[in-house]
């Protein structure tokens, strides 16, 4: 992308003014003004090169997917790493009782055999969205229209650039793929995205339905990204004040440049009016960012910023992105808050190929070097707002999915400070079948569905989901459901397995899920299909007759989270902190109870908590630490510590004896050429078992020691770990 000087208010209306009559050719490179946001690098601001509105889309005749050799997709890693090979933290042992949901409609989307032409590529990167009265499926270059009701056929399968029919450039030329279709649920419209790449400039095509029909009218817009910056992997979400988008930008198509996200002017692509995007390029230390998408017609908080989110070594990284269309200097983007999490190793050792089949040694690939889209977002009506993703990784040679529920720390909100990890769970891998490609969402009740692949060497890759409810043990699935067995494997040399499934949940109930993802009805290569089913669980929809209670448990001395209290209803449910000190007890029928929060090292605490329907009562706890027993944590073992992946050094240790009183925290020290008489770096950390020094300095040797702290009082240091030389 051409970033040119600062253009004057007057300037940049002219630029405005004229983007949506010059020929796209013309205006391959329009003009990208490099504005200072707040607190931050350079906002990247230009006009749609391109926009119009389409002829109604049942008026154009579906088009096939030009002829082509059949071929496999390039696949552009980003390698966030492999994690640190501890054992998973958050693995679960053993799924519950079955799923308690009913089905709705199950139907065959597009592929081979069902609603198909001879689609040139895989994989076929499943992806679809449920609106008002029609479920729309965008698989790879190729999309459909169905009746939500009956799954009948309304419209397709056309390929993707039939929807750019007369707008000229690569939007209509090119049929390139990497799709999203998303349903603007607060304004009811449908949005269509895929990239033109095949030719230059790289565009982002981008339709936006003027109804809730999606066989009717588009507003069609075109956003260049210039001829350099390959964007690949686009993700959409949809927000308030913008539809926002990530890329992994890769310069010419082949050298990672790091991830891009984008807002554009949603209030001007619903009018069918000029339209802007605000972009921010991060560095390479950074790739497979998701931006949140709303469900529910709960919107965020006013103002609120939308949040894109990847993953690290054992965390998150959460960034806020907030537009700014009417003064694009006030864009900014802020972050990363890191998020720590349970202990993870990406599948297939940092996302590569390993997951088995029947009858072949070909392995799929697990794509786990990623998040899996989509980041789904909910605001509810007691106040607490919930982000629901996951991603694959390893558990003794099998590939699983981790999965996590953030939400906003108490009292606040997301955009007020940085969500924590309310829940957190790897599904269980004892059956040996490996589990991948997930998607995540939540009903309005905070009931959780995730659908996912499943294949082993005895069992043929197939479509399954499971599920949760606001019950259930904090971390934890349900058995799962097979929605559609595969009768056959993918053969060599073709290892490619989507690139992404999607789990939507419909606008007009709020209850039902939606899911679409791929399966074989034979042994081969390039003969995919694909399957859409619904479901919903019982009871979502009904009266609201529980609540909720929530607070935090802390020492009454040091005011540090306790983690791992016991806050239980006398007679009831009970549940334990995390390691914030946060706790919730969820689906608690009204009325007024006993609850009481106990600790090893404290003294019990109680009270009397109401409970209203619908709501959330917040209790906290301050427990008084028994100083008669409790003393400061015993010395930790040396700790150890590993150069990169990348820059920085890794540093892990055990926990040693906490004393009487729970360990909330660690206090690492850094030395420089492990040089134990000089003042160290100190880095405070909560209560974790490894950290990523990333403050280091190329080709330097440095050695940590670590202190555990807990309510007392802070324990000894212990021994310093092996010298180790930073690599980057």
């Amino acid at each position: 992308m051409r970033v040119v000087r600062f253009m004057s208010t007057a300037a940049t209306a002219m630029l405005l003014a004229v983007s949506t009559v010059l020929p796209m050719a013309a205006r391959a490179d329009a003009a990208v003004a490099a504005i200072g946001p707040a607190g931050g690098g350079p906002v990247e601001v230009s006009s749609a090169v391109h926009s119009d509105v389409s002829p109604p889309l049942r008026t154009m005749t579906p088009t096939a997917p030009s002829a082509a050799t059949l071929r496999e997709r390039p696949l552009r890693r980003i390698s966030p790493g492999a994690g640190n090979g501890l054992p998973d933290g958050a693995l679960q042992a053993a799924p519950g009782p079955a799923v308690a949901t009913t089905s709705g409609l199950g139907f065959a989307g597009v592929g081979q055999g069902d609603y198909s032409f001879i689609d040139q590529y895989a994989p076929p990167d499943t992806n679809g969205a449920v609106g008002a009265t029609q479920y729309v499926q965008w698989v790879n270059v190729s999309f459909a229209v169905f009746d939500k009701g009956t799954g009948a056929l309304l419209y397709g399968p056309a390929a993707g650039n039939t929807l750019w029919t007369g707008f000229g450039g690569g939007c209509e030329t090119n049929n390139n793929g990497d799709p999203i279709v998303q349903y603007d649920k607060a304004a009811n419209r449908w949005i269509m995205t895929q990239f033109s790449v095949s030719t230059t400039p790289y565009l982002q095509c981008v339709a936006v339905s003027t109804t809730p029909d999606a066989t009717g009218t588009y507003n069609r817009y075109a956003f260049s990204y210039g001829t350099t910056q390959f964007p690949d992997y686009p993700k959409l979400g949809v927000w308030p004040d913008g539809y926002y988008i990530s890329y992994n930008i890769f310069n010419n198509g082949t050298t990672f440049a790091g991830s891009k996200v984008c807002a554009f002017d949603r209030n001007a692509m619903l009018a069918g009016s000029a339209a802007t995007q605000e972009c921010f390029q991060l560095s390479t230390s950074y790739g497979g960012l998701l931006p949140s998408d709303l469900d529910g017609l709960t919107s965020p908080p006013a103002g609120s910023p939308n949040f894109f989110l990847n993953f690290g070594s054992n965390s998150l990284n959460l960034w806020k992105f907030h537009a700014d269309f009417a003064t694009p200097a006030n864009a900014a983007l802020s972050g990363p808050a890191n998020i720590p999490v349970a202990a993870f190793t990406t599948a297939c050792n940092g996302g590569g190929t390993c997951v088995p089949q029947p009858g072949t040694q070909q392995k799929l690939d697990s794509l786990g070097d990623r998040l899996m889209y989509r980041l789904a977002y909910r605001h509810f009506a007691d106040g607490h707002e919930a982000l629901v993703v996951d991603h694959s990784v390893s558990v003794s040679g099998t590939t699983s999915v981790r999965w996590y529920e953030l939400r906003n720390p108490t009292g606040s909100t997301i955009a007020a400070g940085t969500p924590s990890v309310f829940q957190q769970g790897t599904l269980s891998a004892a059956d040996g079948i490996h589990r991948w490609m997930g998607s995540a969402a939540m009903d309005q009740q905070g009931n959780m569905a995730l659908g996912y692949s499943a294949s082993n060497s005895s069992v043929y890759p197939s479509v399954r989901y499971t599920g949760r409810l606001t019950g259930d043990a904090l971390g934890t699935m349900e058995a799962e459901t097979i929605v559609k067995a595969g009768a056959g494997s993918q053969l060599p040399n073709l290892s490619r397995w989507g690139d992404y499934s999607a789990m939507t949940v419909d606008p007009v109930d709020d209850c039902t899920f939606w899911y679409t993802n791929e399966y074989l009805k034979a042994s081969g290569t390039f003969n995919w299909s694909t399957w859409i089913t619904s479901f919903k669980f019982p009871g979502c929809g009904g009266t609201v007759t529980t609540g909720a209670i929530s607070g935090k448990v802390t020492d009454s001395v040091s005011t540090a989270a306790i983690s791992g209290a016991t806050v239980a209803i006398t007679g009831g449910a009970s549940t334990t902190t995390d390691t914030s000190g946060n706790y919730t007890l969820s689906s608690v029928a009204a009325g007024t109870y006993t609850v009481t929060a106990s600790a090893t090292g404290y003294t019990s605490g109680s009270a009397s908590v109401s409970v209203t329907a619908g709501s959330t009562t917040t209790q906290n706890f301050a427990l008084v630490p028994t100083a008669s027993t409790a003393t400061v944590p015993g010395q930790p073992a040396a700790p150890s510590a590993t150069a990169g992946p990348g820059k920085g050094i890794t540093v892990t240790w055990t926990a040693p004896t906490d004393g009487g009183s729970p360990i909330t925290g660690y206090t690492l020290s850094r030395y420089t050429a492990c040089i134990l008489g000089s003042t160290p770096v100190v880095i405070v950390l909560g209560n974790v078992l490894s950290n990523k020094d990333t403050s280091t300095t190329k080709k330097t040797s440095y050695c940590y020691t670590v202190a555990a702290t807990n309510g007392v009082g802070t324990g000894p240091a212990s021994s310093p770990s092996p010298t180790v030389i930073a690599l980057r």
